[in-house]
């Protein structure tokens, strides 16, 4: 299911996580060639994608989110 961007956050390995509307996280690293996302790399990048959808697989899993 696709969820807004709505923030992002470092989490304790330093890689970026994506906040989604759902209240779910997901992690956007940038490593290519793997997965390509050198906007996340910079504050105009992360800024550019929020509002953009994102597919949540917590969501399709019928997963709550962690409210901590």
């Amino acid at each position: 299911m696709k969820q807004k961007i709505t923030g992002f956050h470092k989490d304790e390995l330093d890689d970026w996580v994506a906040e989604l509307e759902c209240r779910h996280t997901q992690h956007v690293r940038n490593n290519p060639p793997w997965t390509n996302r050198p906007w996340v790399e910079t504050e105009a990048g992360r800024a550019s994608r929020l509002g953009q959808m994102l597919e949540c697989l917590k969501c399709d899993r019928e997963e709550r989110p962690d409210l901590h």
